[in-house]
């Protein structure tokens, strides 16, 4: 099993493991996919059915995972949105012991707690094992810039700052999706990987389709390129421009949920329509933040 991945599923539409696992499998990598929440859709529909799951439950699918032996052979964990302070604790501990029986493993975390506009959809304790549990035992973690804001404990003036306070910490790689140059293009978004040496960026034209489960997408083709053995800034590249033809594709077809079948054969390993540059020492653009202010 080369990834474990720990987030919410849905019956209809692509939001956490229903947005991950196919473009991971396509891609030819094997997922064993551990669901913290089963719903018949995400919640911005007028209704919703399904709840989150019992922690005890997700606890006895986590220790079956660990008794097939899909630890020793996983490369990269990934954990997204997981319902509950309860289910974070048992994936806290599952964490624990998978990274010392695994060295070798990667452990990437999407700390999933809010965004611009909705605003939060964690409740306070589970953002605080966020910030004190999950993140700190992560090798990489993919936050948009709102959720970057809340860990780091207040938004950032400068892309200076922001790298300053991605690299305070202590992660090998931080990567920033939905962040905005106040200098730059209102028609213009950037995604940042920030390393403790270098850091890179990729700019692409903003859309005006927004459909959910782009961040669960995102994070699945990053995590598919690092297993592919690609750098950080190719890898970045080529996720940014998957997961920019699947909302392309979105908008086309006047779709409410991610295209992502339609758009599948982009998803593929092929030429990356956006390439990551380097952010220059001192590069110091002021951003625009994602909330007024970021209490953790």
């Amino acid at each position: 099993m080369t990834v474990i991945s720990i987030q919410s599923q849905v019956v209809h539409g692509h939001v956490g493991n229903s947005a991950a696992v196919f473009p991971l499998q396509a891609r030819g990598i094997e997922v064993a996919a551990v669901p913290t929440v089963l719903l018949s859709n995400h919640p911005l529909y007028p209704t919703m059915r399904g709840r989150v799951l019992n922690a005890e439950l997700v606890r006895d699918l986590l220790i079956g995972v660990e008794e097939r032996g899909l630890v020793d052979t996983c490369k990269v964990l990934i954990t997204g949105y997981l319902g509950s302070p309860e289910i974070a604790a048992v994936v806290i501990d599952f964490v624990r012991r998978a990274k010392a029986r695994n060295p070798k493993l990667l452990y990437l975390c999407d700390p999933v707690m809010g965004d611009v506009g909705p605003g939060f959809y964690v409740n306070e304790d589970l953002r605080a094992l966020f910030c004190d549990a999950l993140v700190p035992l992560a090798d990489i973690i993919t936050p948009n810039q709102f959720e970057l804001e809340h860990l780091v404990g207040r938004a950032p003036a400068t892309v200076e700052e922001m790298l300053a306070m991605a690299r305070g910490l202590s992660l090998s790689t931080v990567v920033v999706t939905g962040v905005h140059f106040q200098n730059a293009s209102a028609d213009d978004v950037e995604t940042l990987a920030i390393e403790p040496r270098d850091s890179w960026t990729v700019s692409t034209p903003r859309l005006s389709c927004r459909p959910s489960g782009t961040g669960d997408l995102f994070t699945a083709l990053f995590a598919a390129g690092l297993i592919e053995g690609l750098s950080t800034p190719i890898a970045l590249g080529r996720a940014v421009s998957g997961v920019y033809a699947v909302i392309e594709e979105t908008g086309r077809r006047g779709s409410y949920e991610m295209a992502l079948i339609a758009a599948a054969e982009r998803l593929l390993p092929t030429e990356p329509r956006f390439s990551a540059s380097v952010i220059p020492p001192r590069a110091n653009p002021r951003l625009n933040p994602a909330t007024e202010s970021a209490p953790r």
